[in-house]
């Protein structure tokens, strides 16, 4: 069982940045996939990036790409979300997202194969 809590969330303004970071507990190593999502009121749960257990192979959506940076200690079971250039489409409440995975370098990136969900952290991008 892992357990997940996401915090960093606020409102800044266009062109700003913000770290959001997970903490786990429970089981949560190398051997756990994880993802950032975002939801926008009106919106499907969106797809914003995810790492490998072994921290070393990353994705990225277009709309993100060379914006945000995802990255994780294992040592101290965190997930970090890295988001500069924040821009007002980037609004919305952000979960982290865990899975059990066979091999320590599998990405997931849809939701549906996520177990593990945090409560979210909103993020308000407004001038």
């Amino acid at each position: 069982q892992v357990q997940l809590v996401e915090s960093g969330g606020g409102l800044v303004q266009p062109g700003d940045s913000l770290r959001l970071t997970c903490a786990a507990s429970g089981r949560n190593d190398s051997h756990y996939g994880m993802g950032w999502f975002r939801e926008a009121p009106g919106k499907e749960r969106e797809f914003v990036a995810a790492i490998t257990g072994s921290g070393d192979i990353t994705r990225y959506p277009d709309s993100v790409k060379g914006r945000f940076t995802i990255s994780r200690d294992n040592a101290k079971k965190t997930l970090s979300l890295q988001m500069d250039s924040l821009d007002v489409e980037d609004t919305g409440v952000y979960y982290c997202a865990a899975k059990f995975t066979s091999s320590t370098r599998v990405l997931v990136t849809e939701a549906s194969r996520y177990s593990y969900w945090g409560q979210g952290t909103q993020v308000t991008v407004s001038s």
